[in-house]
Formats: C-alpha cells, sequence, structure tokens
C-alpha cells in the first residue's frame, strides 16, 4: 500500500473578489435535499471556479434587513460583503470582544452600534428580519449567548465563518492536499477528503425555532456539519397549520400544565402553548437540568406570562394530587414517560411505573381538581406492540379509557393522542447520525427494510394541542362516545424507510454513501439476505455519489430488542374518522376495557415486589396482543 506525498506548506494568495454572498447551488438533484436548501444567502469560499461565475442576487422578499454581529474585524468585512445587494440592508451591529469575551459599553444608537451586553434592547429596538454571525472559532460562548438571544426572539441567523478561520482551513488542506488523502474518525472510519467542487458552509433553514445547540458543529471529509437541517423538508412533508381560534378558545386565559415540560415535546408544547397568551404556564419536570433550561427559555422569549417551574415526579400519586389541588389547572398536558424501546425491555417495572402509574396519578390529579381537559401523549408502539414500551403506553391509554368513563370524572374531558417519531429530539436518528458525522464514524441503520412514521417536533406539538381543542361535535354522531375519552392520531402521511432517509441526510450534508453490502448485511444477521443484498444494490446504484465527492460509510447493526421493522398507528384503518381538523383523525373502534382496577392493583404489586420476568409476564396477560417482533 502506497504513501501518500506531503507537499511543503505554501502561502495562500485568495483574489479580493473572491470571498462574497452568493446562492448556494443546487446541493443535489433530489428535489426533497433541493427544497431542504432553500435559496438563502450563505458565505461560500468561490475562488477561481468558473462553472459558476454569476453573482445570483437575493431575492428581496426573503431578507430585507439583516443585523450584523461580530467583532471590529469580522463586522467589516460582512459589511462589506452585504453593501449594495439590491433589496438588503443593515439593520444594525451588534460588536462582540471575542478575545476577552467581554462585552463593551454601547456606543452611540444612531450609529446602529450596539454591544452584546445590549443585544437584547438592540433587537427589540432594530427589529431586523434576519442576522448574520461572524465569530472566530475560539469564542464559543459569544456565539452562544448571541444564539440564544436570537433564538428567544424566533429571528433566522445564520453562522459564517470568520475568514481567518477560512485561510487556516485552506492551509491545513493545502498540506493535506493529496489525491489518497483520508480523515480517520475514532473508530477508523475513512473518507476522501478531496472534491471537484468549491468547499461550502452549508446552513439549511429551519420552519420553527429549535435547539440549534443540540448539534454539533464539526467536520467530516472536510465538510462543515450543518447546525440545523430543515426537518419537514427532508422528509418531504408540508406541516399542518392549527386552527388558531380553536386552539384559543382552550388555552388563552387559562392555567395550562405540561407534564415532561423538558422533553422534545413536552417543551414544544411550553412554546406553542405560550404563544395563545395562557394565564399561567406549569412547567413540570423532574429532571433538574431540562426544567431550568425550558423555565428559562419561557422567561426570556415570553416575559409577561405567569410561569411556574416544579420539579416534580408525577409518579408520586400524593405530591401530584396536592399540586394540582394547589394550582388548580384548567389543561393538562400528560408528556412525560419512558420511551426508549431496548432499553425498557431490561427494565419493564420502571415502563410499568412511569408510563402506566405515572398516567394514572396525573391523570386522577387533573379529574380531581377538576381540570377541563387532560391530554395523553400516545404512541404508534402502543398499536399491535412488540416492546414493553409499547405495551406499557398500551396499557396507560386502557386507564384513561376507564377513567374517562366514570361519571364523578366527566368534568374533565380525557383524551389521548397517538403519533409515530418525531425528527430532532434527544436520542432521535437525525441527532444520532449528526453525532456519528461530528465524530468521523458510520452512519447506522439497524435494518435495512424498516420503515417509520416521521414527523417534526414543532408540528406534532402544534397537532397535540389542536386535537385537545377538538370538541364532541367534531366528529360523527355515532363515536361521539369514544370522545368522552377520546383516543386521537395524528396524520404522519406515509412510512418513510430509515435507509432512505439516511441517504438524504448525508447528501444533505455534501456526501455520499458507501456501504459494503454483502458483509453489512452479513453482519447485521438480516433474514433473506440474497434478496435484500441485490435490492441494496439497487439502492447503491441510485444514490451513487459523483466522481471524487466526500463519501461517509453507512453500517447495519440489527434489529434491536423490541422493535418491529413497520409501525402501525390504529389497530384498524377502517376505523379512524375524520374531524374538523385535516391533520387530526378520531380512532371509532374501541375493544372492551377489561378489569383496569384490576390490572393497576396487579402491576403496582408486581413492581415493588416481582421479578422482571414476572413483570413481563403480567403486561402480556393485560395487553395479550402484544408479540415479538416478526423478522
Amino acid at each position: 500500500m502506497g504513501t501518500a506525498s506531503v507537499r511543503t506548506p505554501t502561502p495562500v494568495s485568495i483574489p479580493a473578489d473572491a470571498l462574497r454572498i452568493r446562492l448556494d447551488p443546487a446541493v443535489d438533484q433530489d428535489p426533497l435535499i433541493q427544497a431542504a436548501f432553500p435559496p438563502k444567502p450563505v458565505l461560500v469560499l468561490v475562488g477561481h471556479d468558473r462553472s459558476n461565475p454569476t453573482h445570483t442576487p437575493v431575492p428581496s422578499s426573503q431578507v430585507r434587513s439583516v443585523l450584523l454581529v461580530g467583532t471590529d474585524r469580522t463586522l467589516r468585512g460582512l459589511e462589506a460583503q452585504v453593501a449594495g445587494r439590491p433589496g438588503v440592508s443593515v439593520a444594525g451591529h451588534i460588536a462582540c470582544d471575542a478575545v476577552s469575551g467581554s462585552t463593551r459599553p454601547a456606543a452611540s444608537h444612531t450609529d446602529g452600534r450596539w454591544s452584546l451586553g445590549s443585544i437584547d434592547a438592540a433587537l427589540d429596538t432594530l427589529r431586523p428580519d434576519a442576522a448574520i454571525v461572524a465569530l472566530p472559532s475560539g469564542s464559543a460562548a459569544l456565539a452562544e449567548a448571541v444564539d440564544r438571544a436570537l433564538e428567544a426572539r424566533a429571528i433566522p441567523h445564520r453562522r459564517v465563518p470568520a475568514i481567518d478561520d477560512i485561510l487556516d482551513d485552506l492551509q491545513r488542506s493545502d498540506r493535506a492536499d493529496s489525491p489518497n488523502a483520508r480523515v480517520t474518525g475514532p473508530n477508523h472510519t475513512h473518507a476522501t477528503t478531496r472534491s471537484s467542487r468549491p468547499r461550502a458552509w452549508r446552513t439549511a433553514t429551519t420552519a420553527a425555532p429549535a435547539p440549534a445547540h443540540n448539534q454539533p458543529l464539526s467536520t467530516h471529509a472536510g465538510v462543515l456539519v450543518p447546525r440545523v437541517i430543515d426537518y419537514a423538508t427532508l422528509i418531504g412533508r408540508v406541516p399542518y397549520e392549527p386552527d388558531r381560534a380553536a386552539v384559543a378558545r382552550i388555552l388563552t386565559g387559562k392555567r395550562v400544565l405540561i407534564t415532561g415540560a423538558g422533553g422534545s415535546i413536552g417543551s414544544e408544547l411550553a412554546r406553542v402553548a405560550c404563544a395563545f397568551a395562557p394565564a399561567e404556564i406549569v412547567l413540570m419536570e423532574r429532571a433538574e437540568n431540562a426544567l431550568f433550561e425550558i423555565d428559562r427559555q419561557v422567561r426570556s422569549r415570553w416575559p409577561g406570562i405567569p410561569r411556574r417551574a416544579v420539579l416534580h415526579d408525577v409518579v408520586d400519586a400524593d405530591r401530584t394530587t396536592k399540586l394540582l389541588a394547589d394550582m388548580r389547572p384548567h389543561v393538562v398536558f400528560h408528556a412525560a414517560a419512558h420511551k426508549h424501546v431496548p432499553l425498557m425491555e431490561d427494565h419493564p417495572a420502571h415502563a410499568v411505573v412511569n408510563n402506566l402509574l405515572g398516567t394514572k396519578a396525573i391523570a386522577d390529579a387533573a379529574a380531581a381538581c377538576g381540570a377541563e381537559r387532560f391530554v395523553m401523549i400516545s404512541s404508534d408502539k402502543a398499536v399491535n406492540p412488540t416492546s414493553v414500551m409499547g405495551a406499557t403506553k398500551r396499557m396507560a391509554e386502557l386507564y384513561v379509557r376507564w377513567l374517562g368513563t366514570r361519571p364523578d370524572t366527566s368534568a374533565t374531558r380525557m383524551s389521548m393522542v397517538r403519533f409515530g417519531n418525531v425528527l430532532g429530539s434527544a436520542a432521535s436518528v437525525l441527532t444520532i447520525w449528526g453525532t456519528q458525522l461530528a465524530e468521523g464514524s458510520p452512519l447506522t441503520v439497524t435494518d435495512p427494510r424498516m420503515t417509520r412514521y416521521f414527523m417534526t417536533i414543532p408540528e406534532a406539538a402544534t397537532l397535540v394541542i389542536q386535537s385537545a381543542a377538538l370538541e364532541a361535535a367534531s366528529t360523527p354522531a355515532a363515536d361521539r362516545a369514544v370522545s368522552a375519552a377520546g383516543m386521537y392520531v395524528l396524520d404522519m402521511g406515509e412510512p418513510i424507510r430509515i435507509l432512505d432517509l439516511a441517504g438524504r441526510f448525508a447528501r444533505a450534508h455534501g456526501l455520499g454513501v458507501r456501504l459494503d453490502t454483502h458483509s453489512a448485511v452479513r453482519s447485521a444477521k438480516v433474514p433473506g439476505r440474497r434478496q435484500i443484498e441485490r435490492e441494496l444494490e439497487r439502492w447503491l446504484a441510485d444514490h451513487a455519489p459523483p466522481p471524487n465527492e466526500p463519501t461517509v460509510d453507512l453500517v447495519f447493526t440489527g434489529i434491536r430488542p423490541g422493535e418491529k421493522l413497520h409501525e402501525e398507528l390504529a389497530y384498524a384503518a377502517e376505523l379512524l374518522r375524520p374531524t374538523d381538523h385535516p391533520g387530526v383523525q378520531a380512532w371509532a373502534g374501541e375493544e372492551p376495557l377489561g378489569d383496569v382496577p384490576a390490572m393497576v392493583a396487579e402491576m403496582t404489586d408486581l413492581c415493588l415486589n416481582g421479578s422482571p420476568t414476572r413483570v413481563v409476564e403480567a403486561i402480556r396477560k393485560h395487553v395479550p396482543e402484544m408479540k415479538p417482533a416478526p423478522m
């Protein structure tokens, strides 16, 4: 095996007009990838690329006024690049001292210069349509402070690299300029570093404010990993819009309580609810750091809304009842749950305690305090469950249905909402892939046949709240009996093959996919190996990267305990009925409830005194449709 030659570093010379703002060229011919990267101004290194020498203007309808954030050095460069662009004006400047990390006293406001310490006042005064942030690579703390301030006001913003960082990167690339140069990650995965196209820092847009800091900035094969991707367009989905008038009727001026408020869905429920001016928002969460963060976000973005941050585990039934009796919420959204399928296979008692008994505690407390509405977040994994997690969510559904039939709880409208996977949540597939790219590791897929329903976090939270606003009259007359403890199913569209999503994700980051079909399928112990190998070869032919493109390896890890190949949203799709909102369907079919109090009593006793094996046996008894996942 030959060794790569190493050239002596030489100074890099860049023409004066080599750096400019222009539209990023089409990332891929896949329309979903093109949609995920709409024309937005991004900083790219053009150099002497003669294939696309023109300067394409940014439509004025996209960005009208831009706030520039940086140091004295980077602000001068940004000002020069933005000046003269049709339809775009500079709203003002935020000057940061990136060396010391301190903030400079605010200058006169007449020239549009503000300090980082005055950024909140600057944003309120200038009201920019967007912001461009250019800070040196060693100023992460300053950049995060800027991100938080902009995200709190939902101002779209992009980070662009400082010129010094670009030059440093070019010099590093020059030293490693070899056709055989490799980037080796922790797992000794390699990817070609050279590309026939100019290197670009591509930043996708997001349809709603998202916690961008969950996705690290890093490089893979010399391509900077974007902080956020437009998840909706990545899965080819146009989100449903809420019926704002209907939602306002149940939230505006009401006291809203959210359990699991620090989680992905719970925190987004809080953000959506705050937009409707509730009388008070109660954030209930047992994880201290997660509670602190969502409380900070609400305080910063909606300072006029009264709020409570309650560090509490709903499993503590007595205290849950006392808390709700004191706070007397009008609406309760129950998002707290254990959700990780393989982990719950090893801890069945924990799944029962959190998913069933925790739901019982908060639902009982909501009914006892006279709450107007109680909404439980369920899962598609509760339908014909193959896992402990799915079966315990099914048991929680049974309890909420039973509670909704009792005369003494008729003042509280009980409902449940089922939906599939949400993109961008903690430990979700895109978050994992983003971390793998940042580490230089392969992208992992459990099984090439696996499919899932997907939705973005903002849309899922919006439709959950929309379902709470549906009245009994919004379902057909024959189905109104269900609405006392109604089951709603969100329109998730068509299921998506995880393998296809991985391919789109890689291309969205400027990477092709490398896959050894024979070793990958054999190592994952996938049945029907030869047929699947042939299908994978066809898939690879359709996803072959251009010559000399950077690539990332893709490996199959095998289906995990409790997982299904394909999820379902309802036991019988023909029993789904339309409602007044096209994004929400009502499920009209319900099997007999059985002896729910006896189920709860037995599971409570086993969680205290039984072995994991006995707990699983009891789960199967009370959820007889639970069967092993088909291979």
